[in-house]
């Protein structure tokens, strides 16, 4: 009688084990035949940690395997109801494997747990690209992120052990900053310049990071760091060069720009900076010998143009503010140098009319215009460019 009784809760025990472990195949079953939402019904009573029958599915991997299959399912459904029965389908299906890989103390379901890992990182990549192309970069950050923890998970790792995937260090880096997560972005741009992706345009888009945490110092260090590692990438040179202007380090800049122009003579902006330049050092002929030059590489550099006229339309204001301060009774000196501010102002003009013909609806050319065609009593010219103006 007791072997009768014993043999009988054997039977019992066994069947709620096995009932359990029914459960999670009838879940495979359903989510295979596309029935998803009974498919997550199912396995969400084979892990329900308040549910007594669900004592032995709990530990068994294939449990965990099966509910990170239904979530990757759910996610590639194209039927909006079957999507909403998860916010977030790809992180619980990643959560789901990694348990299963925990559980898995006897390594049964190791291959195949990778088999879905490998996929789930085709799901992870297409959310993230997705998610960058709508501007939700938030999320594409946490995708690439969890693509570089599949990466590290140990029974994916083997296969390729010292594998670095650059490109998804380098997007994660991308997705970061446009999110504003600048110190992530830093750190993912980072690991990407250790093994020389993208080669100088990471260490400036490093650099740009730290600009926009206000960190010049390190912004610097950055560029300066990839200048010693590319010293012929423009890209690198000419962020170092905007650093350094924007920290008033001007020698520093001017250095640096010189070197820049011997690299790639045809870039225009190099000479405009360099004119700049000159102008905050009170070196005028060698700031328009810049500009000059800069109007010469490119005849449509509508700055550089600008900048000549306005240097030389100043020089007249000011010329005529000394004339101004010529005391009343030495009017026979007051007109000698009124008159000299005409020169720069004639000086000013052929620029500022270039500007206009580049660029004819660019206010600033037009009140400057004006303005000398006022001082140079040109009053047809005057009267035109009121006009113009609606004044």
């Amino acid at each position: 009688m007791k072997k009768t009784i014993i043999l009988l809760a054997l039977v019992i025990c066994g069947s709620a084990v096995f009932a359990q472990k029914g459960k999670v195949t009838s879940a495979q079953n359903l989510k295979d035949t596309g029935k998803l939402d009974k498919a997550l019904e199912a396995i969400n009573e084979a892990v329900d940690a308040s549910n007594e029958k669900a004592e032995k599915s709990l530990p068994w991997p294939k449990t965990w395997e099966v509910r990170g299959e239904i979530y990757q399912a759910i996610f590639a459904s194209q039927d909006e109801n079957i999507k909403a029965l998860s916010e977030d389908p790809l992180t619980t299906a990643l959560e789901s494997y990694k348990k299963a890989i925990e559980l898995d103390d006897k390594d049964k379901f190791g291959n195949s747990v990778k088999i879905k890992l490998t996929l789930l990182t085709n799901d992870l990549t297409n959310q993230a690209v997705e998610a960058f192309n709508n501007n939700d970069y938030e999320l594409a950050l946490k995708s690439f992120e969890q693509i570089l923890e599949i990466q590290d998970i140990p029974v994916v790792k083997k296969d390729n052990p010292g594998a670095i995937d650059t490109v998804i260090l380098f997007n994660s880096g991308l997705a970061a900053y446009n999110a504003k997560n600048y110190k992530k972005a830093i750190h993912y741009y980072g690991e990407s310049a250790k093994y020389g992706y993208n080669g100088a345009r990471t260490y400036a888009l490093i650099s740009d990071s730290y600009i926009q945490m206000q960190d010049t110092v390190n912004a610097l260090k950055t560029v300066q760091e990839g200048f010693e590692k590319y010293p012929e990438d423009n890209n690198v040179l000419t962020s170092m060069i905007d650093l350094y202007m924007k920290m008033g380090k001007n020698e520093e800049a001017l250095k640096y720009l010189d070197m820049a122009i011997e690299q790639d003579p045809s870039n225009v902006t190099y000479y405009f900076a360099k004119g700049a330049l000159y102008e905050k050092f009170g070196e005028e002929e060698n700031a328009v010998a810049a500009y000059t030059k800069a109007a010469e590489v490119d005849p449509t550099f509508f700055n550089a143009y600008y900048n000549l006229g306005a240097l030389y339309y100043n020089k007249g204001v000011k010329q005529i503010e000394f004339a101004n301060s010529i005391p009343a009774n030495e009017n026979e000196k007051y007109e000698a140098e009124s008159k000299k501010a005409d020169i720069w102002w004639e000086k000013a003009l052929p620029y500022m009319e270039k500007c206009r013909e580049l660029n004819p609806e660019d206010e600033m050319t037009l009140e400057s215009l004006k303005n000398l065609y006022y001082r140079m009593k040109n009053m047809d010219k005057y009267n035109e460019i009121l006009e113009v103006l609606g004044q």
